[in-house]
């Protein structure tokens, strides 16, 4: 028996407009943020490289989105990451935070100008204290997508992002992200962390202000 409805066309009615207060676990990530103590673990030709950063993320409500009976409230993100040696961007990140109220599913496309995107999917973390999405390469649901130069030579295999809400009102984050590095024989741990201030409160989504 399939667990979605005969009726696949016809969108819920009477639709709450207003994403801020329909965002579930992903309402303490509205905003804009910064954090100024990241850790980047990556992948050089000598070995793996340390590098601190300072990254800015902002995350914006969207208007309610609707696949025929399927509903879904989501934040509109933009990653960017310096650091302070360098002025060029480190990272360059682009994507929606979605969350369904009906299944509690919560999920986060990802684009990077490399030539990689995902979709990852996963729950908001039992006690309320943050979340946790993935995707692996192969899967048709929760997946990643690379560049045939990406697939050669730094392959990834899976993604996983670990989410705590902390008490002062900041997040941090643990990227995982599971290489295979072309003339390497073990796979290779690419980990980011962060911990992220608000700096700034979200403007609500474009329906909410029309219907105010």
């Amino acid at each position: 028996m399939s667990a979605f409805p005969e009726d696949i066309f016809t969108e819920p009615s009477d639709v709450d407009p207003d994403t801020l207060v329909n965002l579930g676990p992903l309402t303490r990530l509205a905003g804009v943020w910064e954090g100024k103590k990241g850790v980047d673990l990556n992948p050089k030709a000598e070995g793996p490289e340390r590098r601190e950063y300072i990254e800015r993320i902002e995350m914006q409500p969207i208007d309610p989105q609707a696949n025929g009976p399927q509903l879904l409230y989501g934040l509109r993100y933009h990653v960017h990451v310096n650091t302070e040696e360098e002025a060029i961007t480190f990272h360059d990140q682009v994507g929606y935070w979605l969350w369904e109220p009906a299944t509690g599913l919560v999920m986060q496309t990802l684009a990077i100008p490399r030539g990689q995107s995902l979709l990852a999917g996963g729950k908001a973390k039992a006690d309320g204290a943050g979340l946790v999405v993935a995707a692996k390469r192969g899967e048709t649901e929760f997946g990643i997508t690379s560049t045939a130069f990406l697939e050669y030579a730094f392959r990834t295999d899976a993604y996983q992002l670990d989410v705590t809400y902390n008490a002062d009102g900041s997040w941090s984050y643990v990227s995982d992200t599971t290489l295979m590095v072309r003339g390497r024989p073990e796979p290779f741990l690419h980990r980011d962390r962060n911990t992220l201030h608000k700096v700034a409160e979200p403007t609500p989504n474009p329906l909410s202000l029309l219907e105010a």
